[in-house]
């Protein structure tokens, strides 16, 4: 799970990052809260989950982890579309918004409780050390 997190999220990176630079290139900053979601949702957060998820192997176990994982990668393109397509003006395109955020969101309550319920309970790479983070 903490693989998959990573490369999805260095995907995510490129796209953010590729996302920037034709915007400054092109003076057209329409899509800066795309870009920004692309960055903060894709990137940021799916490394952070990567590398959660690999500390603590438990935890990237569970079925949370694979329900969140589905959650997360589903609505956070759900939503990204939406919004490029509110930016251009369909307004139709509200409610698929609403959903992937939804499903974030729920995603992100998942991997709270998947945090509370296996982080600290001796379940790091390193607890053979007695490391914890």
């Amino acid at each position: 799970m903490g693989k998959t997190y990573l490369k999805v999220a260095t995907v995510y990176f490129t796209i953010g990052v590729l996302a920037g630079l034709t915007m400054g290139i092109i003076h057209d900053f329409r899509f800066t809260s795309v870009h920004a979601h692309i960055n903060l949702l894709g990137w940021v957060t799916m490394a952070l989950f990567g590398i959660i998820y690999h500390l603590y192997p438990n935890a990237a176990k569970s079925k949370l982890a694979k329900t969140q994982f589905w959650l997360h990668n589903i609505g956070v393109p759900v939503m990204l579309g939406g919004i490029v397509l509110q930016v251009l003006g369909v307004s139709a395109a509200l409610p698929p918004t609403i959903i992937g955020s939804i499903a974030v969101v729920v995603g992100v309550i998942l991997f709270m409780v998947n945090v509370f319920k296996y982080v600290g309970k001796d379940s790091t790479v390193n607890s053979d050390k007695n490391v914890s983070i």
